[in-house]
């Protein structure tokens, strides 16, 4: 399996822990976003953990024409500057069309694609030319092994830096499981994987117009995924999830991040003595 270089203190595959987190969507209160990055950095330092800040300029998936989506590219890009710049972060963030992909690796260490565009050729390919490592989140709809037909897109377009994500699977309508084997089959394909907690337990348009989602089990499904031997958790965190402009439901608080941070952590530190 290869190993994801960020920074020389994070390494997706290595014997550390990597944490992504933060918020869902940049708001136009840019307080949230820094207070959150703020406090999420202070936190992981203390215990220890790489971290890479997390936050989106836009949510091209939403359920509802009238749904949130974020302050744009432009202002959303200049904020995550902010959070670099300021916090010394390392920085990971969504792009939804190829024209995106340029501007965002401008601030980003990490573009990441969505699930529902895994297979988007087009898009695939022009993160993969900026030269960014590329998250790439399994779709819901999609076996772990069929990732390697993403993976290769990228490969061919001449870039290697590759992580795959984790996210559950659609069960039905309005539900996802997971799939713990996905987790040991991507890896088998040669690239580190992590484990999007906060993404696997919504209830697609559960809320009818807008994603629900169940919190409680957050934590649990990071630790079985933790178990079936993920390199790298990703939690969606706000201070107020519950007044949270978008994913409220399945964000972790903010305030409770430190006691799951730790506990993770320390439970990759027991499985991979």
């Amino acid at each position: 399996m290869n190993k994801i270089k960020i920074k020389d203190n994070i390494i997706f595959g290595d014997n550390k822990l990597v944490i992504t987190a933060g918020p869902c969507a940049i708001e136009d209160d840019i307080s949230i976003t820094m207070k959150t990055a703020e406090k999420l950095k202070e936190i992981t330092s203390e215990l220890g953990i790489p971290y890479i800040f997390k936050a989106s300029y836009d949510k091209a998936n939403r359920s509802s024409i009238d749904s949130y989506r974020g302050v744009g590219i432009e202002k959303g890009l200049n904020i995550l500057q902010k959070v670099k710049t300021e916090l010394e972060l390392p920085i990971l963030t969504d792009i939804h069309e190829p024209l995106q992909a340029s501007m965002a690796a401008e601030v980003a260490d990490i573009l990441q694609i969505p699930a529902f565009l895994c297979r988007q050729t087009d898009l695939l390919i022009a993160a993969a030319k900026t030269g960014k490592v590329v998250n790439i989140k399994k779709g819901q709809f999609i076996a772990p092994n069929q990732m390697n037909n993403s993976a290769k897109k990228i490969l061919d377009s001449g870039n290697d830096k590759i992580i795959f994500t984790e996210r559950g699977t659609c069960f039905g309508y309005g539900n996802l499981v997971v799939d713990m084997r996905a987790i040991p089959i991507m890896q088998s394909l040669g690239y580190p994987v992590m484990f999007d907690a906060t993404h696997s337990v919504q209830l697609p348009g559960g809320a009818g117009t807008s994603t629900s989602g169940e919190r409680q089990y957050v934590f649990m499904l990071a630790k079985c995924a933790l178990a079936a031997g993920a390199n790298a958790l990703f939690f969606e965190v706000h201070p107020n999830p519950d007044c949270a402009p978008c994913d409220g439901p399945n964000m972790i608080y903010l305030k409770n991040a430190k006691e799951i941070f730790a506990k993770c952590n320390e439970l990759f530190n027991f499985l991979n003595k």
